[in-house]
């Protein structure tokens, strides 16, 4: 099993800044991947970001464009979502999530067997 656990997130005003972070752990030597993925109220869950371990890569959505960075750590299984520029469209439950089968990770939240209990971002004036 692997645990995830999210923080970082809270409110704040349109153009602000937000960082957070989500830790794994447990397996981690399984996880070929990890992803960001949020849900905004009355919405589907949406992918936002991920990194590949086998590629050493990170994919995005075009609707982020360059809004949006991840980035790890030392540690190799924490790592961080960058958010710059928030709009209010960006306000949503922000998720963590990690896949053991997806070998080079996925877009898709079905390919994704762990997932961290998500933090709050609200986005306002």
């Amino acid at each position: 099993q692997v645990q995830l656990i999210e923080s970082g997130g809270g409110s704040v005003q349109p153009g602000d800044s937000l960082r957070l972070s989500c830790s794994a752990s447990g397996r981690t030597s399984e996880i070929f991947g990890m992803g960001w993925f949020r849900q905004a109220p009355g919405k589907d869950r949406e992918f936002v970001a991920l990194f590949s371990y086998v590629r050493n890569a990170t994919v995005y959505p075009n609707s982020i464009l360059d809004r949006f960075s991840i980035s790890k750590d030392s540690s190799k299984y924490r790592l961080y979502l960058q958010m710059n520029n928030l709009q209010p469209e960006d306000t949503a439950v922000y998720y963590c999530a990690a896949t053991r089968t997806a070998l080079y990770g996925s877009s898709s939240l079905n390919a994704y067997e762990y997932w961290g209990q998500g933090t709050q971002v609200t986005v306002s004036s």
